[in-house]
Order: C-alpha cells, then structure tokens, then sequence
C-alpha cells in the first residue's frame, strides 16, 4: 500500500524547496524527491558559484584599478585550485542549511527519483509508492547537448565549476547568459576567450544594451565569431579545433564550452502515464496558477514554460503553496516586472520592456530616455570605460515599462526600481526624487 503524504515534489532545488519547505510550515505532510544533489542547479552549478566566480572577477578588476590609484602592489596570480576549494565550501555550507531546514520543518526527503504511476502516486527508483492528492513537478533543466562529431572533448556550464585548473585558451559557442558570463568572468582572470555565437546575442535584453556590452567585452580582448555553424569539435595535439561550416575552423583552444541553452527534465517522469502536456522543447505546459491539465499536478520551475530564473521559481513554488495549503486561493505568481541580470564584465540589468517590445506594443507612444557617464570610481583613475542606462516610457503620462542599466552597480540598484515599476512609476517620479549624490544610480532619476 503506499504511504500517503499531502505534497509529493519531485525535485529538491530551488523550487521544490520553496514549495516544500512552504507547504509543511502550513501544516502539511510532505515528501520530496530527487536523485540528485540538494539545491539542484542554482546552488550547486548555476548562480551560486557562479556568483562567486563573478566576484573574484570583480577582485581582478579591482587589482588593476588600485594600481591606477596609486597602490604599489602589483595584480597576481590568480590560484583557481584555492578558490575552487573555498567555493565547495561555501555550496556545502547551504546544502547544510538546507537540511536543517527541512528536519526543522518535518519535510520527507528522500533521495531517489520519482516517476508518475497515476495523478496522485509515485513510484520511487527503489520500488516505493507515495501517494498525495497535490503533486508538483520542480525537476528543473540541465544543458543542451547536440549530436555532433565530438561533442564530448567539449564541456558543458556544469563542468565549469569542477575543473582544477583555469582555461588558458577557451571558445564558448553560443551567446546567451551562460556563454556571456563566463565569457567575461574567465577573460577578467587572464584566460583568452573567444565566443562563437550563430545569432544575436541575449535575446530578451534590449538590443541596444546589448550592443554596449558587446562592445565593452571587446575592448577587453574578447573575440567575437558571428553567425557560426558549428559541425563539430575535434582534437589535434592535444588542442581542441572547432569544426564551422561558415570559416572552416576555429582554434586551437585548450577548452571548448558549451553554452548552447538547456532542456527540462522530463524524461523519466513517465508524464504520458497521466497525460500531462508538453509545449516546445518539452517544458511542461502550466497555466497562471501553476496547475497542468492535470487535475492534482501543477509545476514550477525551469520545468515549465517560465523564465529560467531561480527566484521565479522559488515565488512560485511559495505562492503556490499558499494557495494550497496556506488559505489564500488567490495567491500566484505575477510574472509582469522581474528584474533580472546578466552578470558579465560590466553587468547588464533590466526589469520590463526592451524598446523593441514596447514599440511593437504602443508604437510611437514610446519615449526613450538615455545617459552615458564614466562612473566615479573609473573617472578619478582616468580609467576607460562608461556606464550606460535607458528609460522606455509610454503615454502622455510616461509610466515607465522599462529600465536598463549596463555598468558598475547595475546588479544591485535595479532591485529597488523594480518594485518601484510594480507601483507604476512614472518618469515625473524620478524627476521628484532627490538623489543619492555622488552615486550612479543617481543618474536613473536626474535623466532629461
């Protein structure tokens, strides 16, 4: 007979997590499972190392900056196998907390996969059956691979994070956040990098934003490979060489990423066992509740057709425990106004429209307003570089739909404007802030 539960969440990352650890501080009896590492990507391979990565960038850039300003030492080498150590570390400690977390609460985790018997029993990888009238799929997503000759010389974004020793030449194919990123952050610690992306590149930013960064990595000594086809990857002394049907080939690089987006985590759920829809590239289909066409089965998570954002999926699983188990049937996830940053070198922000989406929307009801500056901090060292910002307005009364900021600071000051935007914030509102002088983002509320 199987054992009953409330809540089955298949998935222990960011969203199962929320979800669960949510439901059974309302009371609720919950069971969690997942094969794989507590925290799932975000902690384990996604946004926390790579925050950390980010920030011994930020130390590299700061090496340098000090010696302009006078500072006698001079930058050195960066120790990969020490930060690597000291980053394990850090993850083990929030692994740690998180196990706390759900013995405090009385989550059941279990660590084995789950797939769907009916839609409201699973089957567990050691032959147990769970039963629960709320089940809620938070499995998440890995990286894309392709079948091309020698994919596997290459690595992919989860491999980054366990090498023990830094690239010294690396090509990253693709041109979205991952490739971006590590782009940036391997060029800030002395790697040679070049990216080799088939289109434009990080769709849903604003193109003319993007176009600064590009630029911006350039000047750094990133190189940039357009409208690449990649065939393949093979090896030559040692050295990987990246077969492209448009140049022929690339190389040689001592490390090939990549970077090429990434795929739910369906599979194995036996999803057609209860006839649970799929949309494109079989993410599973949620409607604003967070409910499938499955009476019972809801999703949360890279799972679903969403934005790839931890903190989406951890608001959701939150509301969406809320409304199940919480006594608040109201309560779902607005996805109108989420912040969100690419943190390359320099980071770029944003929260609502690009001028693209808003023009396609109102047309020539849209103002655009836009600064440029050298940022203190660069300007006192005469060191180059500038931060860019951008207001998309609409209407006569210019509510602000969206804000755009490449540059130092960009990842922290954006969080307050985003909830200023969910207020409907009007430019008029800038102009009747006094400013934080001197500072950048006082440039957000002193545009004309």
């Amino acid at each position: 007979m199987a054992e009953s539960f409330d809540l089955i969440v298949l998935g222990a990352g960011s969203g199962g997590l929320a979800t669960a650890i949510r439901a059974a501080r309302h009371g609720a009896r919950v069971a969690m499972l997942d094969s794989g590492m507590l925290g799932g990507t975000c902690v384990n391979v996604g946004c926390v190392p790579k925050k950390a990565l980010w920030f011994a960038a930020q130390l590299a850039h700061a090496q340098e900056l000090a010696g302009e300003y006078g500072f006698s030492s001079t930058p050195g080498p960066f120790n990969w196998e020490h930060f690597r150590q000291l980053r394990t570390d850090y993850i083990d400690g929030i692994k740690g907390r998180y196990q706390k977390r759900l013995d405090e609460v009385g989550v059941h985790w279990r660590r084995e996969a789950g797939r769907f018997v009916s839609n409201d029993t699973i089957a567990t990888s050691s032959g147990d059956e769970l039963s629960a009238k709320q089940i809620v799929i938070a499995t998440g997503a890995r990286p894309h691979r392709i079948d091309v000759p020698g994919f596997e010389l290459g690595l992919i974004s989860d491999d980054m994070f366990a090498l023990h020793e830094q690239p010294r030449r690396i090509g990253i194919v693709g041109g979205g956040y991952i490739a971006m990123e590590f782009a940036g952050l391997l060029r800030a610690l002395g790697s040679e990098v070049t990216v080799h992306a088939r289109g434009r590149l990080l769709g849903g930013f604003d193109m003319e934003m993007v176009g600064e960064l590009e630029q911006r990595m350039t000047e750094q000594g990133i190189r940039f490979s357009r409208d690449v086809q990649v065939r393949g990857l093979h090896q030559v002394d040692g050295q990987l060489m990246l077969d492209d049907a448009t140049t022929g080939g690339c190389g040689p690089y001592d490390a090939v990423l990549w970077a090429i987006g990434r795929v739910p985590n369906t599979e194995s759920l036996d999803l057609d066992a209860v006839g649970v829809k799929l949309g494109k590239y079989g993410r599973i289909l949620v409607d604003a509740w967070q409910n499938t066409n499955v009476p019972g089965v809801s999703a949360v998570g890279d799972v679903c057709e969403n934005r790839e954002l931890t903190p989406v999926a951890v608001a959701a699983g939150r509301r969406l425990a809320d409304r199940l188990f919480g006594g608040k049937p109201d309560a779902r996830l607005e996805h109108k106004h989420i912040a969100s940053v690419v943190f390359a070198e320099p980071p770029l922000a944003m929260v609502g429209m690009t001028e693209e989406q808003a023009r396609a929307l109102h047309g020539t009801d849209v103002r655009i307003y836009r600064t440029r500056f050298s940022p203190m901090q660069w300007a006192v060292a005469k060191h180059p570089g500038q931060t860019v910002m951008k207001l998309v307005c609409v209407g006569p009364e210019e509510l602000v739909v969206g804000v755009h900021v490449l540059g130092l600071g960009a990842e922290e000051m954006m969080q307050g404007f985003a909830v200023a935007m969910k207020l409907g914030m009007r430019k008029r509102d800038l102009d009747d802030t006094v400013a934080i002088h001197p500072s950048s983002a006082e440039e957000l509320v002193l545009m004309t």
